[in-house]
């Protein structure tokens, strides 16, 4: 009985090794990731920096920059988030063809483990497609979009940051909205944390109905530009047709020429406040910078918090490229 309890023992351990293994470890650890979109005076984006260009603060205090990836190559879950409240109806035919073009661009130039998810928002949020790279299923349920009812925008973005987070890679949120929020549940406030704490980039696409300022929501709009700001995106505001191609186009730009910069947070004041205040410089002069103003972490009387609540794969982060 010992010899054959031996031999299966061996058999177990043999069949272990021999076990193919996860191409994907997850580990969670304190370090902090900053997608960052780097543009000159005219608006350009610059692509051509290194490691040394970019100094980081946290809560003001200087951040050894751990990881550097130029163009980083991190895959890309982004969800797509189109508003169908009643006032889209009329240029909503023209941002559906908009977005598809957008599919077809990301997939075909892109990184082979990139996925979108599709979401709609008017009174509800209706999540269409779960992350995918199929786009023949996300063309179809764009097809079924109709247009009615209120604007649950901060709904959308609350509910969307939670799929995003835990997913492995850079996350963004495409909204294409024609203004501010009318029947959420949540408010900006809460929509705001909920992307910090998703690590999720916003790209508003703001498609005005109404040109002059006579009518226009620029509450609404100031709000998306807020939240573009604070997570590091860029808030567009085409027409409808080539503007809104463009649109598309130029966020495809930005995430192609994004830096992934990531610290360990070391030596940061601490506060009260659970929000850790940001700030990614560029050292050469005329550049302006993009990326999120902050991410939620340690605060004074709490050792339990776990900043930025960020999972990195080992296999995809490289220390410098």
């Amino acid at each position: 009985m010992p010899r054959v309890l031996s031999l299966l023992l061996a058999v177990v351990a043999l069949a272990a090794v021999g076990a193919p293994q996860s191409a994907d470890i997850r580990v969670d650890v304190n370090l902090v990731r900053v997608l960052t979109t780097v543009r000159d005076a005219s608006g350009q984006l610059v692509g051509s920096l290194v490691k040394d260009d970019f100094t980081i603060l946290d809560n003001r205090a200087p951040q050894q920059v751990a990881v550097f990836e130029r163009h980083t190559e991190q895959p890309l879950s982004v969800a797509l988030l189109v508003d169908t409240s009643g006032s889209t109806a009329k240029d909503l035919k023209y941002e559906i063809d908009s977005v598809g073009h957008f599919l077809r661009t990301l997939f075909g130039e892109g990184n082979p483990r990139d996925a979108v998810a599709l979401y709609s928002f008017n009174y509800q949020v209706v999540k269409h497609n779960h992350f995918t790279r199929n786009v023949g299923p996300l063309e179809h349920s764009l097809r079924l979009l109709k247009a009615e009812a209120g604007t649950s925008l901060y709904d959308a973005i609350y509910l969307t940051a939670q799929d995003l987070e835990g997913r492995q890679g850079r996350h963004v949120m495409v909204i294409v909205t024609d203004g501010g929020d009318t029947t959420s549940t949540k408010d900006f406030r809460a929509a705001l944390e909920a992307a910090h704490l998703a690590d999720a980039v916003i790209y508003p696409i703001l498609v005005v109905p109404i040109t002059n300022n006579a009518g226009r929501n620029t509450g609404g709009e100031n709000a998306l530009a807020t939240l573009a700001a604070g997570t590091g995106g860029h808030v567009f505001a085409p027409s409808v047709g080539a503007a809104l191609d463009q649109a598309f186009s130029d966020i495809i730009m930005a995430l192609r020429t994004q830096y992934l910069l990531a610290f360990y947070p070391k030596d940061a004041p601490l506060t009260k406040n659970r929000f850790h205040q940001l700030e990614v410089r560029v050292k050469r002069p005329g550049l302006q910078v993009s990326a999120r103003s902050g991410y939620y972490g340690e605060a004074t009387g709490d050792s339990s918090s776990t900043p930025g609540r960020v999972s990195v794969n080992p296999r995809e982060t490289k220390q410098e490229r």
